[in-house]
């Protein structure tokens, strides 16, 4: 196989930029070993939360042989890391459009294998990743200097996605024993990457985000796109070697597909628009849904729309779904900053059943008070966000992955500077508003949400008109790219 960290898509690497990537490989060797030569059995788990609505199985390395086969004629992997919630969030949407299309997904996790070099690896990047957008919400300077040129531009350079490429080499080692020809979905580019140099056969990088990055580039897979901006930036690699001009990637290996949204949402998506209709028309309490991601940034902000809430929500003019994540610590924290919400809500805790039946009972509406919901189990703590969309009729998020979701948006302050496109994709496709970059400004937009029927009924027309146009049929069309690669 050619050196990936030499040349990328027929831009040859600087010396000086593939020592540096051969020494950031050999430094995590030396830290987390390198098992390249291990034979680490593989083994198929019905995944207890997603099992059920969704089909999945989880497939487990080294902890022995197991019983249920691959299915080999309809299986597809969907692999993926928690780095945050965003990455998962999107695995769920590839899965449950897998399933609705009448395929097996099975997800592959590379940072829940304790004892491989794979998670090792990926884990301390994650730590260091989670501390940095905690650190970028808390100091203003580190923001500046550090974290949003490094989200913004530093992930932007092909150098590091050299260094990455080196990295993945390290990763490999947990797909020996799965199957190589079951097409595999990469929703974070290390598992395409390490697909790919473990000798997986048919690999779609579904990317995410609205601002092309040579951190999510894996040549030999073929590259979804979300958006046609994003979708041309790829194409050109721009501006991934400051103002030069590079060998653009060949047309086969990028596709734009739209959005990457679960079928349970998409399939629904004009009967939950007029239910947001009906209950602003009706005088019902206006259903704001806050959900704080994996990294437990933001907190602070949520705290101030909480505080600026709760008279409505005493009025019954509004009521507020707080989920935050499997961070029971940050609603703690809440509770102990503003008055009035502990005797004002009613908690969903770590009961997934629970949950569940609440979400089901609330489309049907209307829902009143404060709803606090903490899950330890990590897919129970993302997925519990997109069972509440569906009678939500505002999400308040920062400008990430759930930027591309088909429920009306206020967007917070971005945390990384590469998160400020999503809200001008979403404003321009009139499903989401602009980011507003202080407090003063969040409030505002939620008191417009609030006061008038103009925010909510527009958005929630153009989310239909863009149900029409194909923009949330990306997870589909990810996965039929995928078995395409397989049966052609």
């Amino acid at each position: 196989m050619q050196d990936k960290s030499k040349i990328i898509f027929g831009n040859e690497i600087s010396a000086a930029d593939y020592q540096k990537a051969v020494k950031s490989k050999a430094k995590y060797a030396r830290k987390y070993g390198d098992d390249s030569s291990a034979d680490y059995a593989v083994k198929l788990v019905e995944n207890a939360t997603l099992h059920g609505p969704l089909g999945v199985s989880d497939i487990r390395v080294n902890e022995g042989a197991g019983d249920l086969p691959f299915d080999a004629e309809k299986g597809v992997i969907v692999g993926n890391i928690r780095m945050g919630f965003g990455h998962y969030r999107i695995s769920i949407a590839m899965a449950s459009a897998a399933h609705a299309l009448g395929y097996t997904p099975y997800w592959m996790d590379l940072n829940s294998y304790p004892d491989t070099t794979c998670t090792k690896v990926i884990g301390a990047q994650n730590d260091l990743y989670s501390l940095g957008s905690r650190l970028s919400q808390k100091s203003r300077l580190f923001n500046k200097l550090v974290w949003e040129p490094m989200n913004y531009e530093g992930f932007r350079k092909l150098s590091y996605n050299a260094s990455d490429q080196k990295n993945a080499e390290l990763m490999a080692a947990v797909f020996k024993n799965v199957p190589k020809d079951i097409p595999l979905i990469g929703t974070h580019v290390w598992p395409a990457q390490a697909a790919i140099h473990a000798g997986m056969r048919y690999v779609v990088n579904a990317i995410p985000d609205n601002w092309p990055m040579a951190l999510h580039l894996a040549e030999g897979a073929v590259h979804t796109i979300q958006t046609r901006q994003s979708w041309m930036g790829y194409r050109i690699l721009n501006g991934m070697r400051g103002k030069e001009v590079l060998q653009p990637m060949p047309a086969d290996s990028l596709v734009y597909t739209g959005h990457y949204i679960d079928h349970e949402l998409t399939a629904n998506i004009e009967a939950d628009c007029a239910a947001r209709l009906a209950r602003k028309k009706n005088g019902e309490p206006m259903c704001f849904l806050l959900t704080i991601g994996g990294a437990g940034a933001q907190r602070e902000l949520f705290a101030a729309v909480i505080r600026h809430l709760l008279p409505a929500v005493k009025e019954r003019r509004a009521a507020l779904y707080v989920n935050v994540g499997d961070y029971k610590n940050v609603w703690d924290e809440l509770v102990r900053d503003i008055p009035g919400l502990e005797g004002a809500s009613t908690l969903h805790f770590n009961d997934w059943a629970d949950t569940n039946a609440f979400a089901q009972e609330a489309v049907g509406g209307p829902v009143e008070g404060v709803h606090a919901f903490w899950h330890e189990n990590i897919f129970e703590a993302v997925y519990c966000t997109n069972l509440l969309m569906r009678s939500a009729d505002v999400l308040l998020t920062k400008p990430s992955e759930l930027a591309f979701y088909p429920i009306p948006k206020l967007f917070l302050k971005r945390v990384g500077g590469h998160e400020r496109w999503g809200a001008i994709h979403a404003a321009e496709m009139g499903d989401g508003t602009l980011e507003c970059e202080d407090t003063p400004h969040t409030l505002q937009m939620t008191d417009l949400f609030l006061e008038e029927e103009t925010l909510l009924s527009e958005m929630c027309s153009c989310i239909c008109a863009n149900k029409t146009a194909g923009l949330y049929d990306g997870a589909y069309k990810a996965v039929q790219i995928a078995m395409a690669m397989k049966n052609n």
